[in-house]
């Protein structure tokens, strides 16, 4: 097959993560039990943010658009995945092939600069909190959330349009459980290097700069949970900040780990682990975080569910 002669008439072969074992089954009923749990929870996460007037903040509204990228993550990868494995099918369309890789680099370059505009809302709500509304008002967090949006979307456009560019006419065998770039660039027949070393670059820039203001945002945060004299008030600071920087550490670590390294430092197993961490294991763990670790959003769901079982 090759794109470049624009004949699609084949289509990939999704090689899996999973054969047909006892053990291997056993660990896709465990993802399928963490995919469950995933979209139960970003779904829960984003019903209650909606319906609790009390949540209608800007660092609520922030954290209902994480549960909204992560329940479309999860989403974009793990149904396929499942599909192929309970079939017996391993292929998957070009045109699935492309959805699959435009949603999966938007959503996370979405969830890059969404990251940074939570840190910077944690910055403000602790180190100016008299100026907190002006600095951080309602216009300005749908701004960053449409900047966080068009971004990510644009860093899939720009990939997409790449990957479609080249001539595959290798083997269509993809040693992954769903459309990644890195797994996808082997089967070129197209000398890849130079988008190779520009991906690199955009990872770097995707990553180091929201990283960069969450530094900044959280330095000064610490700075001023050290100052603060009311036990309460670091109790109640390190409790909104730390659910944060656990899911930021969760997902830039994850990331940095498989987007920064050489491509000659790629294995597929690695991959496929990795990615299995942050597509699948990330959005389950996201809303778990936040519900036990803030105590609004614990309240919120106690009174959901109270109002379920009254219905």
């Amino acid at each position: 097959m090759v794109w470049g002669n624009q004949t699609f008439s084949s289509d990939f072969i999704l090689l899996g993560i999973f054969d047909h074992s006892p053990t291997h089954t056993f660990l896709f009923s465990l993802v399928l039990g963490i995919f469950s749990a995933a979209v139960l929870g970003n779904s829960a996460m984003l019903l209650l943010i909606c319906v609790d007037t009390r949540l209608h903040t800007p660092m609520y509204v922030l954290l209902g658009q994480l549960s909204l990228m992560d329940l479309m993550l999860v989403c974009t990868t793990v149904p396929k995945m499942a599909a192929n494995y309970l079939s017996g099918r391993k292929s998957i369309s070009v045109a699935g092939c492309g959805a699959q890789i435009f949603f999966y680099v938007s959503l996370l370059g979405a969830e890059c600069f969404l990251l940074a505009a939570m840190a910077y809302d944690r910055y403000v709500a602790i180190c100016h909190p008299l100026r907190y509304t002006i600095f951080m008002n309602q216009k300005l967090c749908f701004l960053m959330i449409a900047a966080s949006w068009v971004l990510g979307s644009l860093d899939g456009i720009i990939v997409l349009a790449a990957v479609l560019s080249f001539s595959y006419c290798s083997s269509l065998e993809i040693h992954h459980f769903f459309c990644d770039v890195a797994a996808l660039l082997p089967l070129s027949c197209t000398d890849t290097s130079a988008f190779e070393r520009l991906l690199f670059i955009c990872c770097v820039v995707m990553l180091i700069l929201p990283v960069s203001v969450i530094i900044f945002s959280y330095s000064h945060v610490l700075r001023a949970v050290i100052r603060m004299g009311s036990g309460e008030g670091r109790c109640k600071a390190c409790s909104t900040c730390s659910s944060h920087l656990s899911v930021v550490g969760l997902y830039y670590g994850a990331a940095m780990f498989m987007y920064m390294r050489p491509t000659s430092s790629h294995t597929p197993d690695q991959d496929k682990v990795v990615s299995a961490f942050y597509a699948i294991l990330t959005p389950m763990l996201n809303p778990l975080i936040y519900s036990l670790r803030n105590k609004e959003v614990s309240r919120g769901l106690k009174k959901l569910l109270r109002k379920g079982k009254l219905i």
